[in-house]
């Protein structure tokens, strides 16, 4: 099974965004925690349609 672009994107995507999340929480920076909570939602949503996609490629093949 080959892993689709996207899925490694949107883990990496997921991963920052936390990150901001943290950081921002941490020193009271609202705006850059609700970035990181943004960017953490647009990672989940670009891994799930690469997964998606890894699914159908995976159906057609059988």
């Amino acid at each position: 099974m080959s892993i689709n672009k996207n899925r490694v994107a949107g883990a990496a995507k997921q991963a920052v965004g936390a990150t901001k999340e943290a950081v921002g929480h941490a020193v009271g920076d609202r705006s850059l925690e609700v970035s990181g909570k943004v960017q953490k939602v647009e990672g989940k949503v670009q891994s799930a349609v690469g997964k998606a996609t890894d699914n159908l490629k995976d159906m057609t093949k059988r």
